[in-house]
């Protein structure tokens, strides 16, 4: 028996110091690793081992010290970007086994989160199509250097998770189906302009919340309960809170990213609440990623038809005023982009001028690249004469691109009853929309394209469109 004892103690020894070095599976070969960066590596090796990695770049050597539980971590300096295809070894020196990540990429490397028009691939959605989705699908192979892509797996868990079951790819035919269609036109757009590759880090989870996003000390910060009776409770798995951080973000938040893009609101139309919780969350992930304030890039929710009391036009203004508060944040509108017979669609099927403008967006703000425009007009003043209203307007670099034909205006008297405005002409020579409609005789309030549905055609330089707003403060 004493032999016995003896021998098994042996074994677990024996296996304890034969342990292979693992990574979690964000550290992969095909990564795309920040470049100009330390970018973060870490794993598990032989416990108080020593482990070496070496980077093919430069050929030097960065080590790392694994704990008593086995654990290490490690910052790996990285050079400009490149093309070139490099490996990282890491060899855990107890016992001399190695392990090699091949075919990295060093460039731009972002993250994609929200809800399903986040998530929407490029295959689309059962009964809701993207445009052009199988063209992208089709050539995306001729995008294997420029743009690299992680799919976090939709999961829900009630413990902070490590690791996620996602791998790298590069694009082809085969996995591209997959990829998100607004962060893939994202990615291209940025790595053509920018002349560097560019990894996309996509964790997306169609009708989450944005408390679904947020972790438990936060939740229960704003008296949210967690507990699991409470959260079990909740009708629809997708409206679960707290699940998909523990499950889709806490596992890839030490991975060293440029910047955040971030398409949800839906899920949390008709609630007030929204835009404290959404100003804590972003403070949160960035306190998480522990990069600073990297850019968190914003998309607004999708022209549907909720019902009639504008609560998404509401939600939407929120999103505007956090665009204006979040420390280097922006907005891209979308109020152009959904079809008539979208009303009822709430995954509208144009996703690449999504992509192409919040690529505009990081190009200007991110990477100093002023060429291209960040925003389209936003409300600056109201002039009325008469029975006109004169509408004026701010970020106008190339003045206004439409001049007759704009729809999406609403003008109303003191009555607060709105009417669609029946004539709608730029005044050229100032830049000011002049509205009115034979109702409103004396009009003292002025919209654009407040409504849960609405088409506007309103557009800046860059052929960006205006965003929604009202001067009023009514309740209707």
């Amino acid at each position: 028996m004493k032999n016995r004892f003896l021998l098994s103690i042996l074994l677990m020894a024996a296996m304890s110091a034969n342990a292979e070095v693992k990574l979690p599976n964000i550290i992969g070969s095909n990564m795309v690793i920040q470049q100009n960066s330390k970018a973060r590596v870490w794993g598990t090796a032989n416990k108080n081992a020593k482990v070496e990695i070496t980077l093919s770049w430069s050929g030097n050597k960065v080590t790392a010290v694994a704990g008593k539980d086995g654990k290490f971590a490690a910052e790996l300096p990285t050079p400009a970007a490149s093309f070139d295809a490099q490996t990282i070894t890491f060899k855990d020196l107890s016992d001399s086994k190695t392990l090699t990540l091949s075919n990295i990429l060093i460039g731009e490397v972002w993250l994609a989160s929200g809800q399903s028009n986040m998530q929407m691939p490029l295959k689309g959605f059962p009964g809701c199509c993207v445009e052009d989705g199988y063209e992208e699908i089709i050539f995306s192979d001729r995008e294997q250097n420029n743009v690299r892509f992680y799919n976090v797996p939709m999961k829900h868990s009630y413990e902070l998770e490590e690791n996620t079951d996602g791998v790298w790819t590069v694009p082809s035919a085969e996995v591209a189906t997959e990829y998100s269609a607004t962060a893939w036109h994202f990615a291209k757009n940025l790595s053509h302009a920018l002349g560097v590759p560019v990894g996309i880090v996509s964790a997306a989870y169609g009708g989450t919340k944005v408390e679904s996003w947020m972790s438990k000390q936060l939740l229960e910060a704003h008296g949210i309960s967690t507990k699991k009776e409470d959260i079990e409770n909740v009708e629809y798995e997708y409206e679960k809170i707290l699940l998909p951080y523990n499950a889709m973000f806490h596992p890839i938040r030490q991975f060293t990213y440029k910047g955040i893009i971030w398409y949800q609101g839906e899920s949390n139309v008709g609630r007030p609440d929204f835009e404290p919780l959404m100003k804590d969350m972003v403070k949160h992930w960035r306190s998480e990623i522990g990069l600073g304030d990297i850019p968190f890039f914003m998309v607004e929710i999708a022209p549907y038809y909720y019902g009639a009391e504008n609560n998404a036009a509401r939600l939407r203004e929120m999103q505007f005023r956090l665009s204006k508060e979040i420390p280097n944040s922006g907005l891209v509108s979308t109020c152009d982009l959904a079809l008539p017979q979208e009303r009822f669609n709430i995954h509208p099927r144009q996703k690449k001028p999504v992509g192409q403008r919040l690529a505009w967006l990081a190009l200007n703000k991110t990477y100093g690249k002023s060429v291209f425009m960040a925003s389209g007009p936003t409300f600056k003043e109201l002039i009325i004469e008469g029975n006109e209203a004169f509408v004026g307007f701010d970020n106008l670099q190339m003045g206004i691109c439409s001049n007759y034909m704009i729809e999406g205006f609403e003008i109303a008297g003191e009555d607060h009853v709105f009417h669609e405005a029946d004539s709608v002409w730029l005044r050229w020579q100032t830049n000011h929309v002049v509205i009115s409609s034979k109702k409103v005789a004396k009009p003292v309030a002025v919209r654009y394209c407040f409504k849960d549905f609405a088409h506007g055609t309103l557009y800046g330089g860059g052929f960006l469109p205006a965003y929604p707003f009202r001067t009023d403060d009514w309740d209707n």
